[in-house]
């Protein structure tokens, strides 16, 4: 468990730079370049990535269990993925109003993402993940909304509606290939209805 909890600390800590470290993060770009410091910064991000994927699954091997949640939470999860599904794919387009709304609609799909694995994963190693990818999301967002209020941030503005039936199409079929075969080819674990 300890080198899950170290790995989430690292893969949040690597995308909170920006926020907490910004001062650093200029230093490098003007020490390696724009490109260069995106390449660094990418391949930090994937061994991160790789890292935790592999400390959970090392975690999950445990069976620690905390909570046994109720069978129909499962279908409460599959309903909200849905949702983040929805959002994730509006952030892959020009603004409408799911984007408009959401403000950040790839930091809500993760927090919806992150909130719903939660109410239906009770074992120790979900709940290091999904809390600690949830808690980083949460200050991602805040710390966006106090750089708006400053200046230092906008968002793109609105552009079109029809771009909301294009998330809405590519979120339902994302969705839809997850609970198919997605989820198990990518993770390992086929999508539970709790039946």
């Amino acid at each position: 468990m300890i080198m899950l909890i170290i790995a989430v600390l690292i893969f949040t800590g690597i995308h909170l730079v920006h926020t907490f470290a910004p001062d650093c993060r200029r230093a490098m770009i003007d020490r390696l370049g724009e490109n260069a410091w995106r390449g660094v910064f990418s391949v930090a991000a994937l061994a991160a990535l790789v890292f935790m994927i592999f400390a959970f699954g090392h975690a999950r091997r445990q069976g620690i269990v905390l909570y046994t949640p109720p069978f129909w939470m499962a279908h409460v999860t599959v309903l909200l993925m849905l949702v983040a599904m929805i959002c994730l794919s509006a952030s892959f387009f020009p603004p409408g109003r799911i984007a408009s709304m959401a403000k950040h609609p790839m930091v809500l799909s993760v927090k919806i993402w992150a909130f719903a694995h939660l109410l239906a994963n009770g074992e120790a190693a979900s709940v290091i993940l999904f809390a600690g990818l949830l808690i980083w999301a949460v200050i991602l967002r805040i710390s966006l909304a106090r750089r708006e209020r400053a200046g230092n941030y906008s968002r793109k503005p609105f552009v079109s509606a029809r771009y909301d039936a294009y998330a809405f199409v590519l979120g339902i079929a994302l969705w839809g290939l997850f609970i198919w075969k997605l989820h198990v080819w990518l993770i390992g674990v086929p999508v539970s209805l709790g039946m």
